[in-house]
């Protein structure tokens, strides 16, 4: 599965105040002086402890001990980007000039995607590529297959315009976001404006406003409108797996407040706090989860990842399916 790992939000003050501090007089390569920035940072700005039930302090701990005013460059690295590690968190992340330190959600789960498979078996040799999107008609034109794997930034009401006119006579869409590692929140509302009626709060959201772990905001609706101009009725079918990460998991979020979206495949990876972080005494940057997102009940997040409505797996001794697109199929014909 490929790995993209890409932050919905920057809010920038964190990263421009420290810098503007250890220009002057924080700087330092002492390592328990970084271990202690960065542990500090995270336990006062990350909004996940609770719901996740990690003891931060009984890490702290563990690592503090492999800590020596020796170590190389590279061992600190290793130690502190294990710490971050341990949050089980894709938007959490270590980044240093060799290298950057990541989770992997989406190795939670089997691989239940292959391009491959598709293109051989599923569409034309005339797919078109709008875009963002590749798409093209499945059962005899009865249904449109839409392929996202990123979301570039790049959706557009041109692109969607033309995709929807296109499949405007058919029985049901089929919106593949397998292995869509997240990216823009811009495109995450575009899509979703072009499955709804009226306005729709989808989910719910609060941001970390203090040291202590239950510290947040009041939680705040997001909202869903309308796009003026060519949306679609019928069902679509948002195919899911572990790759769907961050604003992937944002949308599948979303679909569980729109009765026309149905998930098929297996949990997303997650990835519902936006990320934010900043700089360390010596020069390496980190960033981390700051805000949760919430379901409409507000009794819930799928931070560890959106659980679809169908389940499906892929059988891998058989290459010539994808069980995935072949259930959706099933349910909308």
């Amino acid at each position: 599965m490929k790995k993209i790992y890409l932050a919905l939000l920057i809010i920038p003050f964190f990263l421009s105040c420290e810098k503007a501090m250890f220009e002057d007089e924080m700087a330092s390569t002492d390592p328990m002086t970084n271990f202690e920035y960065l542990w500090k940072q995270c336990d006062e700005k990350y909004s996940y402890f609770d719901l996740k039930k990690i003891d931060w302090d009984q890490i702290k701990t563990k690592y503090a001990a492999k800590i020596d005013k020796n170590m190389s460059d590279e061992a600190l690295f290793t130690v502190m980007g294990n710490m971050l590690t341990d949050l089980k968190d894709d938007h959490t992340n270590l980044i240093s000039n060799f290298n950057v330190s990541f989770f992997g959600t989406d190795e939670l789960g089997q691989d239940n995607y292959d391009a491959r498979i598709i293109k051989d078996n599923y569409l034309s040799d005339n797919y078109y590529i709008s875009g963002p999107f590749i798409h093209d008609f499945l059962a005899d034109k009865k249904v449109g297959y839409i392929r996202f794997s990123s979301f570039t930034g790049t959706v557009d009401d041109t692109n969607l315009d033309f995709i929807l006119n296109r499949y405007k006579n058919t029985k049901g869409l089929i919106l593949d976001l397998r292995e869509n590692g997240g990216g823009a929140v811009t495109d995450v509302f575009a899509i979703l404006s072009r499955f709804v009626e009226k306005e729709t709060i989808v989910n719910y959201s609060r941001i970390k406003t203090g040291p202590a772990h239950d510290a947040f905001s009041d939680d705040e609706p997001v909202k869903v409108t309308p796009f003026d101009g060519i949306r679609y009725k019928n069902k679509v079918m948002v195919l899911i797996d572990r790759g769907t990460f961050s604003a992937g998991s944002f949308t599948s979020l979303a679909t569980k407040a729109l009765p026309n979206m149905i998930l098929v495949g297996d949990t997303t990876g997650g990835g519902l706090g936006l990320p934010n972080g900043g700089q360390l005494p010596n020069g390496w940057t980190y960033r981390f989860s700051v805000t949760q997102a919430l379901t409409l009940d507000k009794d819930n997040s799928y931070e560890n990842g959106v659980p679809p409505d169908i389940k499906v797996s892929f059988d891998w001794s058989d290459r010539t399916k994808d069980e995935i697109i072949d259930r959706a199929l099933l349910e909308l014909l």
